[in-house]
């Protein structure tokens, strides 16, 4: 083996110690990363399926019934009394159940 006059290591360290960082960075994507893409790929796909009269349930933890949509908002109304209709953005919507789910 050659030895680096410098450090008297040898000069194959640097190899593997690129190989380790190389495997640390896959680990942090395959653990970290990757999941996260995937979560925010089914809550996009969840609020564009978004329809009049489904079921949702805000970040803030309401439950209610979605009136109209725009491109940014919906309508929601909370309760039975129906007054109680509020505009929220999209992205405060955490959960959605389709108006015609079969139980």
């Amino acid at each position: 083996m050659f030895m680096n006059a410098l450090t008297g290591s040898p000069a194959g360290g640097s190899i593997i110690m690129f190989a380790y960082m190389a495997l640390l960075i896959g680990v942090f994507y395959f653990l970290l990363i990757r999941p996260q893409k995937k979560e925010q790929k089914r809550i996009t796909a969840m609020l564009n399926d978004m329809e009049v009269g489904d079921s949702v349930v805000t970040t803030s933890g309401f439950y209610g019934v979605i009136l109209d949509i725009t491109d940014d908002d919906v309508i929601v109304e909370f309760g039975n009394n129906k007054n109680c209709r509020i505009p929220m953005r999209k992205s405060a919507i955490a959960e959605v159940e389709k108006a015609n789910a079969v139980e």
